[in-house]
């Protein structure tokens, strides 16, 4: 396979048009957005190369998807009926012209912030979704762990759910009992197989839809994010199956938040953001280039000068926060910020970063507490800190004091997205009370190239050295 290297999609269109295999056009009854989507895309474009039309298991060109978003629900009505002149939606590109090819045999990542489209893309090569325009080709039988809970019937249980996915596969009830061994043994969820799947943790779920998806001789393995909640155990587990495949020439493409993931078992890694096609290359210069993204330090083709910043923190911030408390003390404004001291959602592992704060009193507070929290997905509060476990401020706050308030700390948490809370709360004597208590705010995510395990990084210093000779067991007898 020829290295192609780091490749940067800004022009030049290419392509392999090959033997069509399957093909995929834009949905039927989105012929305005598919329109709008080629408009928005004139002029020349990238596309696989065309040195070889069939070393491609998957060629996208010039994909788009289009969602209509409306403000109203009534404009959603009057659109579908065809009523009214006024043009009642707003387009968004979740995909914008992409286009990309993944040979045959290659093991693929794909990297970006959240709201990339990096799982819209991965749903159209599946043909979970239509694109609104342009075509995808997919040469070779494809299992895909997208989303839990995909593909399965939460009232059949596990060995139901087996035969279910493997009838859609295309397989006989004797081929699926020929290989039902094999996946019951890779799944090991023990008696739970006979139970209903709505039973299920997620654990034990990843565990057997990744042993259907790996057990029906796939040519083409695609991953989205599942394997991010199985226990570590099983994980390696998935991923020593991953080095199989890549042994026995099958394509893989997966995407990871876990960037030391991509790095080890990526050929090559496809880099998006807002929908863009940013570039192509390593795994090495795509990851450099991600980080770049991220501190809002990438020129990101299209965007207004000073606009990269803003674009890099993607979509963030919780539109429907829930709050409490007496108002005694009001958050006005929340944000974090990096190393650079600039505003961000997105923090590298090991770096500095701060969480700011600014708190209005309407009142006399004595002794307020300053406070914030990270959670995980699944709820796990999994650090935090405040003022009075810090012994950082012990003084009352009065009526229209304005404070700003700024937590400063190293990064120690595995890569992944996390929730912010913030609150501000105190005692009136022996009573306890919430002023104003704000629950996941803004998505944080952290980056990484080398998680461990469990939630954060110890940072261990690892020596290995030889043993002076004369200690027990150094003649072997020990």
């Amino acid at each position: 396979m020829r290295d192609r290297g780091l490749k940067l999609l800004k022009g030049g269109r290419s392509g392999a048009p090959g033997k069509r295999k399957k093909r995929r056009r834009f949905a039927p009854g989105v012929t305005d957005i598919a329109e709008a989507a080629a408009e928005a895309k004139e002029g020349d474009r990238s596309g696989p190369e065309e040195d070889c039309p069939d070393c491609f298991a998957i060629e996208a060109r010039d994909v788009f998807k289009v969602y209509k978003l409306y403000d109203r629900a009534r404009d959603r009505v009057k659109d579908a009926l065809g009523l009214g002149r006024r043009q009642g939606h707003k387009l968004h590109y979740a995909l914008n012209g992409i286009n990309l090819g993944i040979r045959k045999g290659e093991t693929v990542g794909i990297i970006g912030t959240n709201g990339s489209g990096k799982s819209t893309i991965l749903k159209i090569i599946t043909g979970v979704l239509n694109p609104t325009a342009g075509e995808v080709k997919v040469e070779g039988r494809i299992s895909a762990l997208l989303e839990l809970g995909a593909g399965f019937n939460m009232e059949y249980n596990g060995i139901e759910n087996v035969f279910l996915n493997g009838t859609m596969m295309g397989f006989s009830d004797k081929e699926i009992r020929e290989k039902l061994p094999e996946i019951l043994e890779f799944a090991d969820i023990g008696d739970y197989v006979n139970q209903p799947v709505k039973t299920y943790s997620s654990g034990m779920f990843v565990r057997l839809a990744f042993a259907v998806a790996i057990n029906i001789e796939p040519e083409i393995l695609i991953v989205d994010e599942a394997l991010s909640v199985g226990d570590v155990f099983f994980q390696a587990k998935c991923y020593h199956k991953f080095e199989e495949f890549k042994k026995m020439g099958k394509t893989i493409v997966f995407v990871s938040h876990d960037l030391s993931i991509i790095s080890k078992y990526c050929d090559r890694v496809f880099l998006l953001n807002k929908g863009e096609l940013l570039g192509e290359g390593s795994p090495k210069e795509m990851i450099d280039a991600y980080k770049r993204v991220l501190v809002g330090q990438y020129e990101i083709p299209g965007l207004p000068e000073g606009d990269g910043e803003t674009e890099a923190q993607g979509n963030g911030v919780n539109p429907d926060v829930q709050e409490y408390g007496t108002r005694q003390a009001e958050i006005l404004e929340y944000y974090i910020t990096d190393e650079r001291n600039g505003r961000t959602l997105a923090i590298l592992k090991g770096s500095r970063f701060t969480v700011h704060m600014k708190v209005k009193f309407n009142t006399h507070v004595p002794g307020p507490i300053f406070a914030f929290s990270f959670k995980d997905a699944l709820g796990t509060e999994i650090t935090g800190t405040n003022t009075m476990i810090e012994k950082a401020f012990l003084e009352s706050g009065e009526p229209g004091q304005v404070k700003d308030i700024s937590f400063t700390q190293k990064m120690s948490l595995q890569g992944g997205d996390y929730l912010l809370s913030l609150g501000v709360t105190g005692y009136n004597g022996d009573i306890f009370e919430v002023y104003h208590r704000l629950y996941d705010v803004l998505d944080i995510t952290v980056v990484s190239d080398k998680d461990t395990v469990g939630y954060y990084d110890m940072e261990s210093v690892v020596e290995v050295a030889d043993a002076p000779e004369g200690h027990p067991g150094a003649d072997g007898m020990g």
